[in-house]
């Protein structure tokens, strides 16, 4: 998966944007692929009534084909599945090694996908609500799930249950990494992160550290590290790196996401210092089990040398435990 695909999408609120200028749209997503498919499964395309699109289905191989289907299937008011051949000269020609096919299904908003589900769909997608839509290919039924399909939403993983009927189509929070401390490990992190999909963001306090010259283009809070937290907010979605070796200022922000649900929570130091730091925590009222998952020395051990191996490792470390290959 390409950055590009990582990110997250906004086909949902486009056709909601184009449905309510009395536009027109038809949302197009991808509900099953064979063989070497451009898009993945989950992959969205937004139709407007006059043939405007945005987003991808293939890659370019069946857009023209898939605009064609939604503006009749706008007309007649109807969801379609639609199935689609790619040919090895299609498929080399977006940068595949060969074919495949793929399944698409076809929505218009407002007759097939009822305007409501989409105003809740695109509400919880801007409260960073993780949910699942789910369709059934053949009667239509539809629903949004804010509990539910748990294995795939940790994977980020849409697709067709075994009975090959019913589509379920994952809509997580983009990824966020916060880190506090603005340190040489986050300068190799941040951009690491982004590659892998993650919005991050730095917490110091500290001016010869937040220096945005020091990390160029990205968001950088001078606030105090728990401050900065609660404006920011800890959800499932969000891993919290902490790189300062300072109690001052890792604590506050250690304390915050022990009462969150953050999916991630490394800090860094030895293991003297880690045990340290599980002291303090204790004093401070916290359980064994919430102390628990903090990962301290933070990253896995790959015997890292300098900032930019230490980087990779508590990368691969947020990977395995969002993944579920890590606790």
């Amino acid at each position: 998966m390409t950055q590009a695909e990582n990110r997250f999408e906004n086909a949902p609120e486009t056709a909601l944007d184009w449905y309510r200028a009395g536009q027109g749209a038809v949302l197009a997503t991808v509900v099953q692929t064979w063989g070497s498919a451009p898009r993945r499964t989950g992959s969205m395309l937004v139709i407007r009534g006059d043939g405007h699109f945005e987003g991808s289905v293939s890659g370019g191989c069946v857009e023209g084909a898939v605009v064609l289907e939604a503006q009749d299937a706008l007309k007649n008011k109807e969801h379609r599945v639609l199935e689609f051949g790619i040919s090895d000269e299609d498929a080399f020609a977006v940068g595949l090694a060969c074919g495949g096919t793929i399944k698409v299904l076809l929505e218009p908003v407002g007759s097939a996908l009822p305007l409501d589900l989409l105003e809740q769909m695109v509400a919880a997608r801007t409260g960073r609500q993780a949910l699942a839509y789910e369709v059934n290919l053949e009667s239509g039924v539809r629903r949004l799930l804010h509990s539910g399909y748990p294995d795939r939403m940790r994977m980020d993983r849409s697709g067709m249950e075994e009975d090959d009927e019913t589509f379920v189509a994952v809509h997580n929070p983009p990824l966020r990494l916060i880190c506090v401390g603005a340190v040489h490990i986050a300068q190799a992190l941040v951009p690491m992160a982004r590659i892998a999909g993650y919005d991050p963001v730095l917490i110091d306090p500290r001016e010869a550290f937040a220096a945005g010259d020091r990390f160029p283009g990205e968001t950088i809070l001078d606030d105090w590290p728990d401050e900065a937290v609660e404006k920011l907010g800890l959800d499932a979605r969000t891993a919290l790196v902490l790189l300062t070796h300072d109690p001052k200022l890792d604590d506050p922000a250690l304390q915050a996401a022990l009462a969150a649900e953050c999916f991630y929570l490394g800090a860094l130091g030895s293991k003297r210092t880690h045990a340290q730091r599980v002291e303090r925590m204790l004093a401070a009222g916290f359980s064994d089990q919430q102390i628990g998952r903090i990962h301290g020395p933070i990253g896995l051990d790959i015997g890292a040398a300098g900032p930019a191996e230490i980087a990779v490792s508590v990368l691969a470390e947020m990977t395995a435990v969002l993944r579920g290959k890590a606790e």
